[in-house]
């Protein structure tokens, strides 16, 4: 009889669609927004944050849209249910039929009932960087209190190249990578049977599967192994051992019980291949495989009763006797095997030293929900967390309301009709032996079997010696400091939803402040532009002359300008680097003076000390090569202005364009200026070489023009005749800010 591995999903299923903003909505960014614009790079944040948000609300939420869950990895420590990696499904089913990888690392509080069950949270963190597999296991160390992830295989992605154990250190709440092995070869496999001894720092791995969604490079079809790989925990120490014999085995489940000198691992179901060629057949379930943990040594033992059939990715968990007089095994559920290809929903006991099968009978002899690839975890020796499991017959949702947890009590004590599935109790911790095992071995419900060996003998006569010792195992203390408690207290458990809502809100205020600042910093980098026409008066507010100085503005509700004229300032030049002048050298920046015009009578001037300004006045104070400014009697200062944002602004004249100079006669003479035509409110005159130009090329200040009409001809200061005051258009009066 031969099958072909098992895959992890079930047919037909395929994976949900990945939403991501790539290169198509990047281009489209880059076509509408200029590289290096604030506008762009905000926008661009705002698209990127707002889709990841979106993407975010869309998420399906692991406790609130549960459906069942398969192929995940679990353990307990600190009155936690940690529940790691494997396959979930989404609720409602027909909408969400894919199978999803569990990014996220959950626990059920075993303290806090839900409802009927413990109270299910996800608000661990688990990095994109730690392995998201299914049908590893978790190695628990309630001494030290983290647990150790090996082994599974990955679902639609690649292993990575490199295998490393991680850890999950639970006081912490952190991961943390002790490397790959360093002294033997370890294979990463999949779906074999993992066990941990926590009285003795030791993890325990047997068979499992190698195949390409495990192991980098794996070529070929999936293989099972025959080996147990040994993890000690304290000396990060791996070792290698050889199997009872060289099948391959995987699908499995592996028990610790406190028999022997210091215990035994006992191992049945799965699936073999005998040629390690990724040929499988069934292992019957009478056939049970037993390793001695101080010795090291493999023994085989039949066993007799109500066999179950041959099944794989079950799951099991053991309690024993208080005596020790009969260990007990209950195995439930399970993924079929031909001709039983369906699948179980069933239970049954497995007890030692008498090696029997006990089916444990309920109203629906084979139950109507077989499902495989779940676990199972012992709470106080008493009672049995069966969680999970997927559904090969079936649509419907593992029990939302319960996260897909089904509660066993182990010793039927917790009803009057002695049912063993009850609702999960934190206050049952201690283990009865129930009626049916009574039945098969004798004594009660504190022990005292009577029946203590297999029907047909033990096959080994060791293996019957060590199975009348109970396991005296030294005490281990922890190798770090441990708090008195490591649990999380009522008052820091905040469920998912409150969570959910809390990052929503955060997200909105984020998103609220940064389209503020975006504003602001537009809104600066606007007052700053140059405002190239006359600023529109509001309506009812007309253009008046308000200092007398022939420069008409709207009042300081509307104008760029206040009314206030600043304190004497020295005359700057303000240098400008754009076009070549038609009478200077080619692509060379030139300057623009300070038009001196008569201050207000307020003004007190003040000697400057700038060469340029000093070299533009004469003896008397009047202007050199211009008229004495009319009115005055002092020197003449630059017009300036302020703005309502505090800006100063002066007023300059700009070059003369070729065609004004052959309009008026003006021209550029070495050494000086043309007489009468004004033109000395023009560029700095130079020593013999023509007009000043800057010796450095910052950038263009910004300019505010103000105009106004005026009658034709009116001459201004500064202007030319032949210019805009000959043609009777408006005057335009130039102000610039640095």
């Amino acid at each position: 009889m031969t099958l072909p591995a098992m895959g992890a999903a079930p047919p037909g299923q395929a994976t949900g669609p990945i939403h991501v903003f790539g290169h198509r909505q990047m281009r489209m960014l880059r076509s509408i927004y200029p590289p290096y614009s604030l506008s762009s790079l905000c926008i661009s944040f705002l698209l990127l944050l707002f889709a990841h948000v979106k993407k975010a609300s869309a998420q399906l939420d692991p406790i609130n849209n549960f459906c069942r869950r398969f192929g995940h990895q679990t353990a307990i420590i600190d009155r936690r249910l940690y529940v790691d990696g494997g396959l979930v499904n989404y609720s409602p089913f027909a909408q969400y039929p894919n199978n999803y990888t569990n990014d996220g690392l959950l626990y059920h509080d075993l303290d806090r009932p839900g409802d009927g069950m413990p109270q299910l949270y996800a608000n661990l963190t688990k990095d994109i960087s730690i392995p998201r597999v299914h049908g590893g296991t978790l190695w628990a160390d309630n001494i030290n209190k983290r647990f150790y992830l090996f082994g599974g295989e990955y679902y639609q992605r690649p292993p990575p190249q490199q295998f490393n154990l991680w850890s999950y250190d639970v006081i912490n709440s952190e991961w943390f990578s002790f490397g790959p092995p360093k002294q033997v070869r370890i294979d990463p496999v999949s779906y074999g049977a993992g066990v941990a001894i926590a009285e003795r720092g030791e993890g325990y791995y047997f068979g499992g599967l190698i195949s390409n969604n495990s192991a980098w490079g794996w070529a070929g079809p999936p293989v099972a192994v025959p080996g147990i790989v040994k993890y000690i925990m304290d000396s990060n120490v791996w070792k290698n051992d050889t199997g009872p014999d060289s099948i391959g085995r995987a699908e499995g489940a592996m028990v610790f019980i406190p028999i022997s000198d210091a215990g035994m691992l006992v191992y049945f179901g799965g699936v073999q291949d005998p040629q390690l060629n990724g040929t499988f057949i069934g292992q019957p379930m009478d056939q049970i495989l037993l390793y001695d943990v101080s010795s090291s040594k493999w023994y085989k033992q039949n066993a007799t009763g109500t066999v179950p059939q041959m099944r794989r990715r079950f799951c099991a968990g053991a309690a024993w006797a208080p005596d020790q007089s009969s260990y007990n095994i209950y195995v439930y559920g399970g993924a079929g095997l031909p001709p039983d290809t369906a699948g179980f929903d069933d239970l049954y006991i497995l007890t030692i030293p008498s090696f029997q099968w006990i089916k444990v009978e309920w109203a629906k002899p084979n139950g109507d929900y077989p499902h495989h690839s779940l676990t199972c975890d012992v709470v106080d020796h008493a009672q049995m967390l069966i969680l999970g499991g997927t559904f090969p017959v079936t649509n419907n949702c593992d029990v939302p309301n319960q996260y897909g947890l089904h509660g066993l009590d182990m010793g039927a004590q917790l009803s009057p009709e002695k049912d063993f599935w009850r609702f999960y109790s934190p206050n049952l911790t201690t283990y009865a032996v129930p009626d049916p095992i009574i039945k098969v071995v004798g004594g009660s419900a504190g022990g005292g079997a009577t029946k203590t060996a297999p029907d047909g003998g033990f096959h080994d006569g060791d293996l019957r010696l060590l199975m009348t010792r109970a396991a005296k195992i030294p005490t281990r203390t922890p190798t770090r400091p441990i708090p008195k408690s490591t649990g999380e207290s009522d008052e820091t458990k905040i469920p998912t939803g409150a969570i959910a809502g809390i990052a929503i809100a955060a997200t909105i205020v984020f998103l609220a402040g940064l389209i503020g600042s975006c504003w602001f910093i537009k809104r600066h980098r606007r007052n700053q532009k140059p405002k190239t026409s006359a600023p529109t008066p509001r309506p009812g507010y007309p253009i008046q002359d308000t200092d007398n100085t022939g420069i008409m503005h709207t009042p300081h509700t509307s104008s760029p300008f206040t009314s206030q004229e600043p304190p004497h300032q020295c005359p700057v030049e303000l240098p400008v680097a754009s076009e070549a002048l038609p009478f200077a050298p080619p692509a060379q920046p030139h300057t623009y003076e300070m038009v001196y015009t008569p201050p207000p009578a307020s003004a007190h001037p003040l000697p400057c000390s700038n060469p340029s300004a000093a070299n533009l006045v004469n003896s008397d104070n009047s202007m050199k090569g211009t008229p004495t400014a009319a009115g005055t009697g002092n020197s003449a200062e630059p017009r300036t202005m302020i703005d309502e944002e505090g800006r100063m602004w002066v007023q300059v004249s700009p070059p003369l364009p070729a065609a004004v100079r052959q309009r008026t006669g003006s021209s550029p003479v070495a050494g000086g200026h043309s007489p009468g035509a004004g033109t000395d409110l023009g560029l700095y005159p130079t020593n013999g070489t023509g007009w000043l130009v800057s010796p450095n090329t910052p950038r263009e200040p910004q300019e505010l023009g103000v105009s106004q009409p005026r009658p034709r001809g009116t001459m201004e200061m500064g202007e030319v005749g032949g210019s805009d005051a000959v043609d009777g258009r408006p005057r335009h009066t130039t102000f610039y800010h640095p």
